[in-house]
């Protein structure tokens, strides 16, 4: 889907998509994100089942990982490869509303914003909700731990995405290279997959705060 802006004539969007052994969902979500972006990425960290096939079948484009990397090593792979104005991050489970994908492209391809966040609402993670707490020192960070987001590509690809998890850091990165974030709501689908516990956000909290270190520099920078 082509949308006028800034850009010119067109804004071309990729979508991002990390998949590991999602095979029973990854044809849905394709499809589903197909309607409203150019071209889709999936990014196929080493799954052990179908997900790459299924995928690929489905439409999308697959970019396999010779090892499972993570969701971070995921996205940044699908940022390399995109050569479209903006990129969309989607989580592969199906829910996120593919159908939100407009309403977070347009602002960003008529320069309101250089990146757009889904706003869940409600986050239900307490340790999430401490790393988005820690986070906000930084700037108006938002719903951080969010898993759909359209951005400026050239933007995606400088990002260095350091942590165990997106939460903060992403927000972190992109407020520090002095880029303007809003967000529109999204109503999460209901989807039957258990949420285990995140022992991460234990280590994603050093994370957090290195990158507070680094954006109040740079902000401190800008201002100077």
């Amino acid at each position: 889907m082509s949308i006028g802006g800034e850009f010119g004539e067109r804004c071309t969007t990729a979508a991002i998509v990390p998949a590991y052994n999602e095979a029973e969902r990854i044809e849905k979500t394709v499809q589903s994100v197909d309607k409203h972006v150019d071209k889709t990425l999936v990014v196929n960290d080493a799954s052990t089942d179908d997900t790459g096939p299924r995928a690929r079948k489905a439409g999308a484009k697959v970019l396999t990982q010779s090892q499972n990397q993570g969701y971070i090593a995921a996205i940044k792979r699908g940022f390399r490869a995109a050569d479209t104005d903006i990129v969309v991050t989607i989580d592969a489970d199906g829910e996120f509303p593919s159908d939100r994908i407009p309403h977070l492209v347009r602002p960003v391809c008529e320069g309101e914003a250089d990146m757009i966040q889904g706003d869940r609402g409600e986050i239900v993670r307490p340790s999430e909700q401490f790393l988005t707490w820690l986070a906000g020192w930084g700037g108006p960070v938002g719903d951080s731990g969010t898993g759909l987001r359209a951005l400026r590509t050239d933007l995606a690809q400088t990002l260095d995405l350091d942590g165990k998890c997106i939460c903060g850091i992403f927000s972190l990165e992109v407020l520090g290279r002095g880029g303007k974030i809003q967000e529109v709501p999204v109503r999460l689908n209901e989807i039957d997959k258990p949420r285990g516990i995140a022992w991460y956000h234990g280590k994603q909290f050093f994370y957090v705060v290195q990158a507070l270190v680094r954006t109040a520099f740079s902000l401190w920078k800008d201002d100077a």
